[in-house]
């Protein structure tokens, strides 16, 4: 690779506040990271009342900054919403922030997490978003997504999917109060109950690293196996992208490699309306590598196409990989009716991206974190952002 600097400047927007962000390519040494990017993760979202507290002293203020009082260390209190404003005891206002002195945690909901955090009327409760620093949030999203005790290159790859993941999000972000929630929809993140040295570890040596194409940091997907190999992103979601290719996977050995399913006619029919008893589920049209994108199903009352994500959502399947096989009473079709259907599948996950337990095998294997994600990203660069 010939030396040199490539710089990428991205405009973003943080409550009407201005900032760039530059991504330095990754040469082959890397400066450490200048400032602390901050991500905002709703927590809590719509909530009728949220526990907050704080490990330390923490400083009640109001969204102009005000101070409102005062929360001891290790105690906690019950935020509710009061006539449109946020009330924690005695004090309200519009907005909420607890901020713990010195190195203190933050306690929301049923466990402690780092940063800060701000409380919001939003769509008629409250709603929690912890500002926290993003290596910070990596300490526990990894663990969350990723057993801490796994290789560490296998961890370093989900620490720079998960960084850009996250980054990715934030600039392509929807609504003004947060960058991503703390759920699959976008990554698990679970506070400090997650966190581990193994994830400090892999967090620390990557620190600051994202994957670029074209000078823009990805949409770093990821998920669990996909059951030997991973789909091109089209034919999954809508978007076409260079980088998300079908790839052979080596998640082989993986818990939820191979699985399967079975229900009675009467369990499958009350999870597939307007059909009546299902009689028949047969694909109309896969994915090359075998993952479901339309199945017609055949009832005695009727008869319905269904996608593969809808299927794998009511009958709560681990993927959209799988076979549907008929089942009849004494093992033989009779020209019944049949009695049940067994579904046989493979992966879990949207197959999408680097595979969790594909990373596994490969890190065991000898294979460093880079060429991991160079595998399941593909004609990426390794990227370091550096905060402006």
């Amino acid at each position: 690779m010939q030396s040199g600097v490539f710089f990428v400047s991205v405009l973003s927007t943080l409550k009407k506040r201005y900032f760039w962000i530059s991504l330095l390519f990754w040469l082959v040494m890397v400066a450490p990271a200048q400032a602390a990017l901050i991500l905002r993760v709703a927590v809590q979202d719509g909530a009728s009342q949220i526990k907050v507290g704080s490990s330390t002293k923490a400083a009640i203020r109001d969204g102009s900054g005000r101070n409102l009082g005062e929360l001891s260390a290790n105690s906690s209190q019950s935020a509710q919403l009061r006539s449109g404003t946020v009330a924690i005891g005695r004090w309200a206002a519009n907005q909420v922030w607890i901020e713990p002195t010195g190195n203190g945690y933050v306690w929301i909901g049923d466990r402690w997490y780092r940063g800060r955090t701000l409380l919001v009327p939003e769509r008629g409760g409250l709603t929690a978003v912890n500002y926290v620093d993003i290596e910070q949030y990596l300490y526990s999203v990894l663990g969350a997504e990723m057993s801490g005790n796994w290789p560490i290159e296998a961890l370093k790859a989900q620490a720079v999917a998960a960084r850009s993941y996250a980054i990715h999000q934030r600039l392509k972000s929807e609504t003004e109060l947060y960058d991503v929630d703390n759920t699959q929809s976008s990554q698990v993140y679970k506070g400090l109950q997650t966190e581990s040295s193994g994830t400090y570890s892999a967090v620390d040596a990557t620190a600051g690293q994202v994957l670029a194409y074209n000078g823009q940091i990805i949409l770093a997907a990821f998920h669990s196996a996909s059951g030997g190999h991973t789909e091109n992103v089209e034919d999954v979601w809508t978007e076409p992208l260079p980088y998300l290719r079908a790839v052979p996977d080596f998640d082989q050995g993986a818990p939820v490699y191979q699985w399967k399913e079975n229900f009675s006619r009467a369990q499958i029919s009350n999870r597939i309306s307007g059909v009546g008893n299902v009689i028949s589920m047969k694909p109309e049209r896969t994915t090359a590598h075998g993952s479901v994108l339309k199945m017609k199903v055949v009832g005695d009352g009727g008869s319905r196409v269904m996608t593969g994500a809808d299927l794998r959502r009511v009958l709560n399947l681990r993927s959209t990989r799988f076979t549907v096989i008929p089942q009849y009473g004494g093992g033989r079709n009779s020209g019944q009716a049949p009695s049940g259907f067994q579904v046989a599948g493979k992966g879990f996950g949207h197959a999408v991206g680097m595979s969790q337990w594909g990373a596994y095998n490969l890190a065991r294997q000898g294979y460093g974190y880079q060429q991991i994600l160079l595998h399941y990203y593909r004609g990426t660069t390794l990227a370091r952002i550096a905060v402006q």
